[in-house]
């Protein structure tokens, strides 16, 4: 059979939020433009969690929504990577080699936190580079548990993948990313020129953001001329960080008007903020509502279940160091 391996995209769990032009929807994009018949999962046994890859919440919907399968082929052992951290602490020296960890680690971050593209994920310096740097590690602690068995469960993952003979979109995490591509170079990402939607969801992951340096205004105008729940969401949040809260109610309350239902983490995180405001404000009968509808959710972030059990035992009121 001939392997019909469209399109190979990394993901970058979190730091999709960072990166402008490879983002939720950039990543949909270069789905739908894929065509597959399957999307298939190279780094997990099971699909992913929401905290794990947030970003893959708007694909995996349009899959389902296509009637497109998504299947994972992984295998397990990544998970063997913190558990040699945790080992390590048991020993005398194990603190020396959690600091050669660290250390790694932040030059890891540096080389994931420059400017990435489709095209600069796609070039074999790129590639080449990551794979170097990953590389280091093994050289250091052996390929096995210390590196979560990256290049033998991507081995596995590409003799699996050699059998499918489906047109297939294949997701792999980035750090998995260097030891698959090899087997199928022409998969490899291809720069784009961004979408609508790929820059508003830009605007959005900057809200998420926030910071002091960020151009407030700028971005109210921005997340208004959107007007989705999520952005009217994220301009009461920016109303909040600035000390506004009537205007964030007025916003909130817009808000619950709605049907706020995707992303699929805005309930939680939502209703848990929703909650604290109407506390602030008195309204201690609908906060309660609010907080209990928070833990009700089939899903929602671990912080947003922190705020709502918070808020079920003491009213908030701000000014309070929040959960």
């Amino acid at each position: 059979m001939v392997l019909m391996v469209s399109r190979i995209l990394p993901t970058l769990g979190p730091l999709h939020l960072i990166h402008p032009r490879y983002n939720a929807a950039t990543l949909l994009e270069m789905a739908k433009e894929a065509r597959p018949e399957v999307v298939l999962l190279a780094s997990w046994p099971g699909v992913p969690s929401l905290e794990e890859e947030p970003a893959l919440w708007a694909l995996f919907a349009w899959a389902e929504a296509q009637g497109v399968p998504v299947e994972a082929v992984g295998t397990g052992g990544k998970e063997e990577a913190e558990a040699f951290r945790e080992a390590l602490k048991a020993f005398p020296q194990g603190e020396a080699y959690l600091a050669r960890i660290a250390e790694w680690e932040k030059g890891l971050s540096e080389l994931l936190s420059a400017p990435l593209t489709p095209g600069r994920l796609g070039e074999e310096g790129f590639v080449e580079g990551l794979r170097a740097h990953l590389e280091a590690l093994a050289q250091a602690f052996g390929e096995g548990p210390a590196t979560g068995h990256r290049r033998r469960r991507m081995e596995e993952a590409a003799r699996r993948l050699s059998g499918e003979p489906r047109r297939a979109l294949v997701l792999v995490e980035v750090l998995d990313y260097p030891y698959l591509l090899p087997a199928f170079p022409e998969a490899r990402p291809l720069d784009r020129s961004p979408t609508e939607a790929e820059r508003e969801r830009a605007l959005l992951d900057r809200a998420w953001l926030l910071r002091e340096e960020d151009d407030w205004g700028a971005l109210l105008e921005g997340l208004f001329q959107i007007g989705t729940p999520e952005a009217l969401f994220l301009a009461g949040q920016i109303y909040l960080a600035a000390g506004q809260p009537e205007e964030a109610l007025e916003v909130f309350e817009e808000v619950f008007r709605t049907d706020f239902q995707d992303p699929p983490y805005l309930p939680g995180y939502f209703l848990a903020r929703f909650g604290q405001l109407l506390d602030h404000f008195g309204q201690r009968e609908r906060a309660q509502r609010a907080y209990r509808g928070v833990l009700a959710l089939s899903f929602a972030p671990e912080e947003a279940r922190a705020i709502a059990l918070a808020g079920l035992r003491t009213p908030f009121r701000l000014g309070e160091t929040p959960v």
